[in-house]
């Protein structure tokens, strides 16, 4: 993973709904907590603007992230995010701790690659995409920053599935896991509705000529 992330995050004392406001209207800082590795959960406070800048980037959602709790660091992944029903702003993150030796499981982006340029889509095709991230189950160590699928070699009609996902040493898709039936379309491609109708029509007046 090429990127790397710290934030620096205060325990929170001051609990409630109005304490909440409070912290987002006068301190521009926002709520959250550290749960899980069989601890106790860590109720916290971090700074808007820095965790807002930070979402700007695709990898925080996908990474480990380091929090800075006093004296002690907390390795973690972003497991919740409570946003503004319209303004640009953030109103609560939940953070998961991690553990070296236990799998976790997370989304990560998929990136789709060389889609203008495979066959079906000279051909006329319009590609459509079911999934734009997966769960995985995987080590800290291994987690990936996102998947890529190459779609250079699409042909009209074809189906791309999460089996042909290439997927990097110790990861695993979570929904294949659970068995073959699984196996989810992720991506496929077909003509446009107006290529479609023009070959209708076309047909229908190939057939209207030879009538007469």
């Amino acid at each position: 993973m090429s990127n790397s992330f710290e934030l620096d995050v205060t325990v929170r004392e001051d609990m409630g709904k109005g304490a909440s406001r409070r912290l987002r209207r006068l301190e521009g800082m926002i709520p959250g907590i550290i749960y899980g590795a069989g601890k106790k959960p860590t109720p916290i406070t971090i700074k808007h603007n820095e965790i807002f800048h930070h979402l700007e980037d695709e990898a925080f959602y996908s990474h480990i992230l380091t929090l800075n709790v006093g004296k002690k660091k907390e390795q973690v992944i972003l497991k919740d995010l409570q946003r503004h029903a319209y303004k640009p702003v953030i109103m609560h993150a939940d953070f998961l701790r991690v553990k070296a030796n236990e799998k976790l499981h997370t989304s990560v982006p998929i990136h789709y690659l060389n889609e203008e340029t495979c066959p079906g889509v000279k051909e006329g095709g319009v590609i459509s995409h079911a999934y734009t991230s997966v769960e995985v189950a995987c080590l800290p160590k291994n987690l990936p920053e996102y998947l890529e699928v190459d779609l250079a070699a699409l042909e009209m009609d074809q189906v791309v599935h999460l089996s042909d996902i290439t997927l990097p040493k110790g990861v695993e898709i979570v929904e294949l896991i659970q068995g073959a039936d699984h196996d989810q379309a992720i991506v496929t491609i077909h003509k446009s509705r107006s290529a479609v109708s023009g070959d209708d029509e076309e047909g229908e007046e190939a057939t209207e000529e030879a009538a007469e």
